[in-house]
């Protein structure tokens, strides 16, 4: 493949409908699915991707059972700590993304001390959005600009100007969004960033996403013509 993209990003779904149809509870499917972001994650090291991004939790996720959520949150505080010894040695660069306000103080920690650990590797960074919404993204991003410009400065900013706001402040768009299990809509994911992104969705529920459907993933996005609304 002659063309890799710089950063790719994943709606990872399907967790639940995987384990009923093996008869399992819902939690089961979500453990499995780390075990697809950690095949991803290395595949995307070892192609050159340089940023891969996870849709891990929304903002409308906070509605499921609360036996659920609890579980998800500490699945992810758990795995967090697992991994760190591998972002080391591998050299990967660990970033979460979005509204932290509902997060317990315990995740908050995890979150930081992985982040300040990992922050000066290079090789590929990992970013996981958590709680995280498109919406929720640009209204942060209009408050932060309101509170630091004049009106003046204000009226006479520019589209890439707005960049520095958002959450994603410093990280490439996505030059290609996966999402899993058969399902066809963004689900208000990076909704700013994705305005050029090329979407490739898939059939296969996310526990069951591992390399070689990363890989095919790639494959296709090197057989795409992206113009940008320009002719070639």
């Amino acid at each position: 493949m002659d063309t890799i993209p710089q950063h790719v990003s994943i709606i990872m779904d399907g967790n639940g409908r995987w384990a009923k149809a093996r008869g399992m509870e819902r939690v089961k499917g979500h453990m499995e699915g780390v075990e697809s972001v950690r095949a991803c994650l290395e595949a995307a090291a070892e192609a050159g991707v340089k940023y891969l991004s996870v849709y891990a939790f929304s903002e409308e996720n906070w509605n499921r059972p609360q036996e659920e959520v609890m579980f998800l949150m500490e699945l992810m505080m758990k795995a967090m700590r697992k991994e760190l010894s591998s972002f080391m040695e591998n050299d990967i660069r660990f970033v979460v993304l979005g509204n932290r306000s509902r997060l317990s103080r315990g995740l908050c920690d995890t979150i930081d001390d992985m982040m300040e650990r990992t922050a000066g590797n290079k090789r590929t960074t990992l970013i996981l959005f958590l709680s995280y919404s498109g919406k929720w993204d640009l209204l942060q991003a209009m408050k932060k600009a309101c509170a630091e410009l004049t009106p003046e400065q204000f009226q006479s900013m520019e589209l890439q100007d707005f960049d520095r706001y958002l959450v994603t402040a410093g990280i490439p768009d996505p030059d290609l969004l996966i999402r899993t299990s058969g399902e066809l809509r963004l689900s208000n994911y990076m909704l700013w960033q994705c305005a050029y992104t090329e979407f490739y969705f898939t059939d296969v529920l996310w526990p069951d996403f591992r390399k070689p459907q990363f890989l095919e993933a790639l494959e296709a996005y090197a057989r795409r013509d992206r113009r940008y609304g320009k002719v070639k």
